[in-house]
């Protein structure tokens, strides 16, 4: 028995060295993240915009829709609106953008004046917003949302069809926008979705309702 056991012991001894040389010769590997945070600037403005321009001219379209049947007046209402709106979008994001940049810079110079170093570090350059492609996300997003209540529009004659299909494409766009802005930024995506559908419905109700009230009490 004590022969055996002496045997068991130099096998367990000798096997040791073995583990240990393997787990030194497997190497470490490391995990790379992606930092979706990167992509919150670009992502926040086209999000933004397409949303924007859906649920805005829909609900202009909605509450035209409410008080004339004309499809002519819709889609004039439409365009007008599509053309305001990308503008208005375009210049806000601009100068908001820009006013961030601003800020960031001066942080970098100061943080160079306390190093006592003359030029700026190269390092942050990729992180600084960027005005002008937040800008043109924005107006093209708002423009490509506020495409599909306007093209819906067009093709259909009927009043109380024309009203209905808008407000099926208008549903179909905004479920498809919250989820590729939650896919984009790994967010929930039935969150997402349903967060921006409730609020489209909820800003088209709005619109039509009053401004059906409105339109009947003759003001």
């Amino acid at each position: 028995m004590t022969t055996n056991q002496k045997s068991l012991n130099d096998d367990v001894k000798l096997a040791l060295p073995d583990n240990d040389c393997e787990q030194q010769a497997t190497p470490d590997v490391e995990i790379i993240e992606f930092d979706y945070s990167k992509r919150s600037q670009w992502l926040r403005a086209a999000v933004l915009g397409a949303t924007d321009g859906l649920v805005s001219i829909g609900s202009l379209m909605m509450g035209v829709g409410a008080v004339k049947q004309d499809a002519k007046a819709m889609i004039l209402t439409g365009c007008a609106g599509l053309v305001a709106g990308a503008c208005s979008m375009a210049i806000g994001e601009f100068v908001s953008v820009q006013s961030q940049l601003d800020i960031e810079l001066a942080q970098i110079k100061r943080d160079n004046a306390r190093r006592a170093t003359g030029e700026p570090e190269n390092e942050g350059d990729e992180k600084l917003p960027n005005p002008a492609q937040a800008s043109a996300a924005s107006a093209v997003a708002f423009a490509i949302g506020a495409a599909v209540p306007l093209l819906t529009a067009s093709f259909i004659g009927g009043y109380k069809l024309r009203l209905g299909m808008v407000v099926g494409a208008v549903t179909v766009a905004l479920v498809l926008f919250g989820w590729l802005g939650a896919v984009l930024g790994k967010a929930p995506i039935i969150k997402s979705s349903l967060t921006i559908l409730i609020g489209g419905w909820f800003a088209m109700a709005i619109t039509f309702g009053l401004t059906k009230l409105i339109g009947s009490s003759g003001l």
